[in-house]
């Protein structure tokens, strides 16, 4: 993880740009999928799919509750986002 925040902006149709260095170091492609989290109160989470399939759910919201204090996002935040999601028959998050 870098030291420093990269700062990006927003465009009028909602989207970002992942700087080219951190697209380098995560081996983000055109076509690489991502799990999208709103993270109450906090922001926007991103977590890259890896190329063998889709993980599991659970697991990555674990991951992220143990490295929460590192990245400075409230835990309470997390697990109140949790409760607002649920898991469909498909494996996606989607809001109740």
């Amino acid at each position: 993880m870098k030291k420093y925040p990269k700062i990006v902006q927003c465009d009028s149709r909602g989207q970002i740009v992942i700087p080219k260095d951190i697209r380098r170091e995560l081996g983000i492609d055109e076509g690489t999928g991502f799990y999208m989290y709103s993270i109450t109160g906090e922001g926007i989470l991103l977590k890259k799919i890896e190329s063998k399939g889709l993980g599991e759910h659970r697991k990555l919201i674990s991951e992220l509750v143990d490295k929460s204090q590192k990245v400075g996002i409230d835990k309470k935040n997390i697990a109140k986002s949790v409760k607002k999601y649920t898991r469909p028959k498909e494996g996606n998050l989607e809001e109740v």
